[in-house]
């Protein structure tokens, strides 16, 4: 094995790249202490113990710093540490390694956010959030199921109207069906749209 290139990515971090393909990244002080040059060989046993001994630790830390920092979804983490340059199996494993632990749920993950949301979202808006944080759809459904309920929803609907300080017993049809078409838009479904509004003509 070969090490054909040795990049700079910050003052003291460099990328290395063995027989053409980028491996690892490591700081300045551990080139020396492994002994990786440029056009010289490295040990496949080496190797290993880098990407074992150093680049996975340093994976799993950055991991739980990131947790520890805010909750995230699997999807979030993964991104993180590619942008760390982190191996894909290197990766693979320090996801593992939290996940062994209950520090990262995308279930619990997907509870929290529907719960942090009832009453200001649509279920619809939601769920594309969700979607959007790369959560797996069964988890989304599971999650919207234990934790939303329809009353959840009138409450957000009555929420934006009061926000816009829009009195129904006082608008016109056109006005009506303006404000109808607005919240249709933002996912709230039309059966929850007209019970609202329902009890609002009925509270005139």
């Amino acid at each position: 094995m070969i090490v054909t290139r040795i990049e700079p990515l910050a003052k003291t971090r460099y990328k290395v790249y063995i027989n053409g393909e980028f491996c690892f990244v490591l700081y300045k002080g551990e080139l020396s202490r492994f002994g990786i040059r440029v056009d010289e060989e490295v040990e496949e046993q080496t190797v290993e113990k880098i990407l074992s001994e150093v680049i996975l630790k340093r994976a799993k830390l950055r991991c739980l710093r990131l947790l520890e920092d805010m909750d995230r979804t699997e999807a979030a983490l993964r991104d993180k540490l590619k942008q760390g340059y982190y191996p894909q199996d290197i990766i693979d494993q320090a996801v593992a390694y939290v996940k062994s632990f209950g520090y990262l749920d995308d279930g619990r993950y997907a509870e929290n956010f529907v719960r942090s949301r009832l009453g200001t979202k649509s279920r619809r808006e939601i769920e594309a959030a969700l979607r959007q944080k790369g959560v797996r759809g069964d988890l989304i459904d599971r999650a919207l199921e234990e934790c939303y309920q329809e009353s959840g929803e009138e409450e957000a609907i009555l929420r934006i109207i009061k926000k816009k300080k829009f009195r129904f017993q006082d608008a016109d049809d056109a006005e009506k069906q303006k404000m109808y078409a607005y919240l249709a838009r933002k996912g709230f479904r039309y059966d929850a749209v007209r019970q609202v509004i329902q009890n609002c003509d009925d509270d005139a």
